[in-house]
């Protein structure tokens, strides 16, 4: 009976990994993927192999936090118990995938753990109340700094940065050798290289933070269970594997291109951003709410680029009179300089709505604060009527 329930266990937990892999990857390049740096395909295959790094060297401590200190008494992780932890991580996830919309696997995960600890009376307050300001408090800093940068600094730093997408292949093999080699595109410039080396870099690092909290997610109620974790682990990478070379298409496509309109240097700061926060997170010990902090710096940037306004400085008698064009935001690509007012051109101007969706950012809001609600409610509800019915 065991060995058949413990078999059902590692179905479940290979299903909640299969949403992780769909749910983590837009937020880890999305932007790239948006900007046409790398296909989904390639950004499935990156996001697979880094989160497995993280999981199997730090992620492991985070496996211990979620199935032995959160719960005052690890013993309420019986493999039933497991087993309902883990359908309502999945299932709640799935729903977020279905809609194309990531969900945070933190929250998720944590909130179900936490629906069993209350249920059980087994939660441990100060740990969970100390993990949700954190939550708070992350994302809105991911999203303030991101709307301060898109507000007032993107031109400069698109300046800085410089980088355009030329036409033809960013780089080539060279087959002439033994060995094939990279060789920059025919088009391709040297910062136009560097550039995406640096957005696919920082995506690479974000998987690799994921790995390092949300593995904890998919197995954390199995090893509290006391399952050999080496094996959880490799059972999740997997799991992960095989949801960001499938599902994840569509919250690529969803941070990628609907909420915002994403060139290479947005990219770029959306990654150096998120990615800086998350690291900041795992530092200190706090599992990361991953998606949220990357969607809401993407939010951040794309609203902060939509409601900038240009000034332009005219000396007039020694003395600088600004003269403010709102929404005059054609001075986004390399190169070029904002222009005088009056010199607009309104069919190449891009809209607020050619930058920002509100309606598209609204349905990512909702659904990353419904889908943790529907894992911790049910997981509550469920084992509020199995300690009184069964156990």
């Amino acid at each position: 009976m065991i060995g058949a329930l413990l078999l059902v266990g590692f179905g479940v937990a290979l299903f909640v990994g299969f949403n992780i892999g769909g749910s983590n990857t837009g937020p880890a390049f999305g932007p790239a993927v948006g900007a046409g740096v790398i296909s989904k395909l390639l950004a499935g295959a990156l996001m697979a192999v880094f989160f497995s790094v993280g999981a199997w060297t730090i992620g492991r401590r985070v496996v211990n936090t979620l199935g032995r200190d959160l719960v005052t008494d690890p013993g309420v992780f019986t493999v039933e118990s497991s087993i309902v932890v883990l359908f309502f991580i999945g299932g709640a996830l799935f729903v977020g995938n279905y809609a194309g919309v990531p969900a945070s696997t933190s929250m998720t995960a944590v909130g179900a753990i936490a629906g069993l600890g209350v249920a059980a009376g087994e939660l441990d307050w100060a740990i969970m109340g100390e993990i949700a300001v954190w939550w708070i408090v992350a994302p809105l800093v991911g999203f303030w700094v991101s709307g301060v940068v898109g507000r007032y600094f993107y031109p400069t730093i698109n300046r800085w940065v410089a980088i355009e997408r030329s036409d033809g292949p960013l780089l080539t093999l060279d087959r002439s050798g033994a060995v094939p080699t990279p060789q920059a595109g025919p088009n391709s410039t040297r910062r136009e290289v560097v550039g995406t080396v640096v957005v696919i870099g920082i995506g690479c690092l974000m998987a690799f933070s994921s790995g390092t909290s949300n593995i904890a997610n998919a197995i954390a109620p199995l090893y509290g269970a006391g399952v050999d974790l080496n094996l959880l682990i490799l059972l999740g990478c997997a799991a992960v594997a095989v949801g960001a070379l499938t599902i994840a298409r569509r919250t690529l496509d969803t941070l990628g291109n609907d909420i915002t309109d994403l060139p290479l240097t947005a990219a770029i700061v959306v990654a150096v951003i998120s990615s800086g926060i998350v690291i900041g997170l795992s530092a200190i010990g706090i599992p990361a709410s991953f998606v949220i902090i990357a969607t809401m710096s993407i939010v951040g940037l794309g609203w902060g680029r939509a409601t900038r306004s240009t000034t332009v400085s005219q000396g007039v008698r020694g003395e600088e009179t600004p003269n403010v064009s709102v929404g005059a935001l054609t001075a986004d690509e390399p190169g070029e300089e904002a222009p005088d007012i009056g010199e607009e051109e309104p069919a190449e101007t891009p809209s607020a709505a050619d930058l920002f969706d509100p309606e598209t950012t609204g349905r990512v809001v909702l659904m990353q604060n419904v889908v943790p609600l529907l894992s911790t409610v049910g997981a509550y509800a469920t084992f509020r009527v199995l300690f009184a019915v069964w156990w």
